[in-house]
């Protein structure tokens, strides 16, 4: 089998505000949109916002929404910063591992920043 794209669909109930989270906050390109939705990119990959999901703002749980949006950046706390002051909480922590800066979209699905370096690392590591 030969993938030639890869892209995630996350389903919202505030469609609006998440398109505007992801575009306006977050900084994602819009590829396309229509009537019931907008289609992201997504680092080389595709983030397509649908109508039709559930909306818990405090923060989904795993059994709700098992997934996490990861996005890797050069340098999180300065990405965590940037967040912050676009009035969105986020949660900044350093592991061994690298660093890493979760927050929730309007709709409670959680989103990470996560270190590009360290991340490049431990796949070298590992092969």
């Amino acid at each position: 089998m030969e993938i030639e794209r890869t892209g995630l669909i996350l389903y919202t109930d505030r469609y609006e505000t998440c398109v505007i989270f992801y575009r306006d906050a977050v900084g994602l390109a819009v590829l396309f949109e229509t009537a019931e939705l907008t289609c992201f990119d997504f680092g080389g990959s595709y983030l397509m916002v649908e109508r039709e999901g559930i909306a818990r703002p405090s923060g989904k749980n795993t059994f709700e929404n098992p997934t996490c949006l990861r996005f890797n950046v050069k340098d999180v706390k300065r990405c965590a910063q940037i967040l912050r002051d676009r009035g969105i909480e986020v949660n900044y922590q350093e592991h061994s591992w690298g660093a890493v800066a979760k927050f929730f979209d309007p709709d409670g699905n959680i989103c990470a920043l996560r270190d590009e370096t360290s991340f490049a690392a431990q796949i070298v590591e590992d092969v």
